[in-house]
């Protein structure tokens, strides 16, 4: 009898499980951290291509090496509407240390490939501009010139459609578009330094335009985690970052959609990925299959979507996924991507390079910000980081194990350093390696700017943030992949006078890429929500 008795249980917990998880989750059990976890990439294949970076699993634990010292850190989340950036507590230090390949060394440390997805290599839904902009040559590497010159001609093609303004919404962009084009020539200006910008005039009189006029319509309709929960800690913080302060904006929200320039679509490609993903399943088709019932809602319910086939609709997202899970129905959308890779389908004039950050702190952002002026700063080199990818392993291999000792080059911070931690050596170098991993991106640029060292990037097709205004070769340092044999040859060539110049333009354009408790003028909310308007101004 108590075998029975047990064994109905055991049934009732079984149906009960079942029925909460198809009803809710479409089968998708929400997923712990798992060693057999498989992303997908967007090519068509079902070949594994590459292992992926770094996971998100829920639960993750990301590793800091803080001189001899290793802390954990746990994402944090927004759990209620009312809760502020001042409310929230932390652990550990707020410094911003390693990125996502140096951080993923914790206790279900994982090996992940990423597959690639039939069901999303579909264009059918793209729009005929989208379709041929998407279509530039991967056979070679483009390089900052000509990614301007491919972003000119998209602005180019829009201009030369001559469309109507069908509202009034559309009558103040082709307004305002004109006045960017037509701007009041500036010289100067207190807080901002010309060099650092393609076109000091216009990016002034596009982003005062953006201040009076800009509103944004956020989509109320979805349910917690994927939508409407921010993530304010972590690799992926800068989308959680940006929902939060958008959604708390009262300068560029509007109740109104009939009156919105821009629509939000709110959802968390972190959370997303760990509340959906199945282990094992090598797909992401679950994932895909979320969003299109999203956008079947919204949708169904608002004509808006429709209207425009969603060019009109933007989405922030930071996860290396999210290329790949929003190509298929979402690629109409101005996607504000931090795996801005020209290669992947990046579209030039309505996709957006999200600058990938990462927040340990929510409560002090800004903690341990500087470094060293450049007279004190005696390292010429300096990268430590997890050996993913074939460009980290070259680098290792050169100049590792102290083989040079102005070329500080490490898989990880050695004990024999002391207190001499990542951070530090970040303040004390004059330029940070920033080496692709198994993507283009990583927080380790951002990171150079926190820390006023000079970035050195090595990434072919990386679409650098915010490379519409900034003019990244005047503060950086772009190094071919090709040419990391010549990598030491290549900085010392540089003057001391051009270094000099260069470190004081970092010290300069770092307010573009910090966070705040609340929003400031050209801080980095700004700076995002300035390039999706930016782009929505140019496609009309």
């Amino acid at each position: 009898m108590r075998l029975l008795r047990f064994a109905l249980v055991v049934f009732i917990l079984i149906t009960a499980f079942q029925f909460v998880n198809i009803r809710y989750f479409g089968g998708a059990i929400f997923s712990l951290p798992s060693q057999d976890k498989f992303p997908v990439s967007i090519h068509g294949s079902t070949e594994p291509v590459r292992p992926f970076s770094g996971s998100s699993e829920e639960g993750e634990e990301v590793d800091h090496v803080i001189g001899n010292d290793t802390f954990q850190s746990h994402d944090s989340f927004i759990d209620k509407e009312t809760e502020t950036l001042d409310s929230l507590t932390g652990t550990g230090t707020s410094s911003i240390v390693e990125d996502a390949d140096m951080a993923m060394a914790n206790e279900n440390t994982r090996n992940l490939e990423i597959l690639e997805s039939k069901s999303d290599a579909s264009v059918d839904n793209l729009s005929p501009d989208v379709k041929r902009l998407i279509n530039v040559s991967n056979s070679g590497v483009v390089s900052i010139t000509d990614m301007m010159s491919l972003l000119h001609q998209s602005r180019t093609s829009h201009a030369s459609l001559k469309l109507k303004p069908s509202s009034a919404v559309d009558q103040e962009l082709i307004h305002a578009r004109s006045q960017i084009e037509n701007p009041q020539m500036i010289v100067n200006h207190p807080l901002l330094h010309a060099p650092l910008y393609w076109n000091l005039s216009m990016f002034k009189t596009s982003y005062e335009l953006m201040e009076k006029k800009l509103k944004v319509y956020i989509y109320r309709e979805g349910k917690r985690p994927v939508l409407h929960k921010p993530v304010l800690k972590g690799i992926y913080a800068s989308e959680g970052w940006f929902m939060k302060q958008l959604s708390s904006s009262k300068t560029f929200v509007t109740k109104n959609p009939r009156k919105a320039h821009l629509f939000y679509l709110p959802f968390s490609s972190k959370m997303l990925e760990e509340t959906l993903y199945v282990p094992g399943s090598h797909s992401d088709k679950n994932l895909i299959e979320f969003l299109k019932s999203y956008l079947d809602m919204i949708s169904s319910k608002y004509t808006f979507w429709n209207k425009t086939g969603g060019s009109d609709h933007f989405l922030v997202a930071c996860h290396d996924w999210a290329p790949s899970e929003t190509r298929q129905y979402m690629a109409n959308c101005i996607r504000a991507l931090c795996n801005s890779d020209v290669s992947e389908g990046f579209v030039f004039g309505k996709d957006v390079a999200l600058p990938e950050t990462t927040i340990l702190v929510p409560r002090r952002p800004l903690k341990a910000l500087g470094g060293k002026p450049y007279s004190q700063r005696q390292i010429l080199a300096f990268f430590a980081g997890g050996m993913h990818g074939y460009l980290r392993p070259l680098l290792l291999q050169r100049w590792g194990g102290n083989k040079d000792p102005h070329m500080k080059i490490f898989s990880e911070i050695p004990k024999s350093r002391g207190k001499k931690s990542y951070m530090e050596y970040m303040k004390s170098s004059k330029y940070c390696i920033c080496p692709k991993g198994h993507e283009v991106n990583s927080p380790r640029v951002v990171e150079a700017l926190f820390y006023e060292c000079v970035p050195v990037i090595i990434s072919d097709n990386f679409v650098p943030p915010f490379f519409d205004v900034l003019n990244w070769e005047s503060f950086a340092v772009f190094v071919l992949e090709k040419d990391i044999p010549d990598l030491k040859n290549i900085l010392v060539s540089i003057t001391e006078e051009r270094y000099r110049e260069m470190q004081m333009r970092v010290k300069m354009v770092q307010k573009h890429f910090l966070w705040h408790s609340k929003p400031e003028k050209f801080d980095i909310f700004h700076m995002i929500l300035h390039s999706i308007w930016y782009n929505r101004v140019f496609q009309t």
